[in-house]
């Protein structure tokens, strides 16, 4: 039983077993569910939820890599988590969504220094750690987007 609410959360309801691209797929629906639900956009509620999620997926992880191995591609409750980073406080918009969801994507591929260095955390704190890392990079970069061409107003 422990194991089947560990896969339920863990791959986000099955989108980790997407086969191309699971965590890309769940980003995606991240973005969907944070676009289309208004109250994902209230960062007293978004927050918590993310820290929910973050608690569920520390402690789902471990018992996933038994069962897959390391860093298994079918988690993706970090992807859901660091894509809600990236968004928060954004202004509510087409582009800031877009441009956040490119910027998580990026960071969580390429894994730049502390995103690389915190996936090596033990069990589930590296699995989550470094995605939540990646969403912070991604917001960052889209408010510096949204300042260099004078769109922090945006609102689309």
């Amino acid at each position: 039983m422990k194991l089947l609410i560990a896969k339920m959360l863990s791959t986000c309801f099955g989108l980790g077993y997407f086969p191309v691209a699971p965590g890309t797929v769940t980003s995606i629906a991240a973005v969907a569910c944070y676009f289309f639900l208004p109250a994902l956009h209230q960062p007293l509620f978004l927050l918590p939820l993310v820290l929910l999620f973050c608690v569920a997926g520390i402690w789902a992880s471990p018992l996933m890599e038994e069962v897959y191995g390391s860093d298994p591609s079918v988690v993706t409750i970090d992807e859901l988590a660091g894509q809600w980073v990236a968004l928060a406080f954004l202004p509510i918009g087409l582009l800031p969504a877009l441009l956040s969801l490119l910027f998580f994507r990026f960071f969580d591929i390429a894994k730049p220094g502390p995103i690389d260095a915190a996936q090596r955390l033990p069990g589930g704190w590296g699995i989550m750690t470094d995605d939540l890392l990646a969403g912070l990079f991604a917001n960052l970069s889209v408010w510096m987007v949204l300042f260099i061409f004078g769109l922090f107003h945006l609102s689309l």
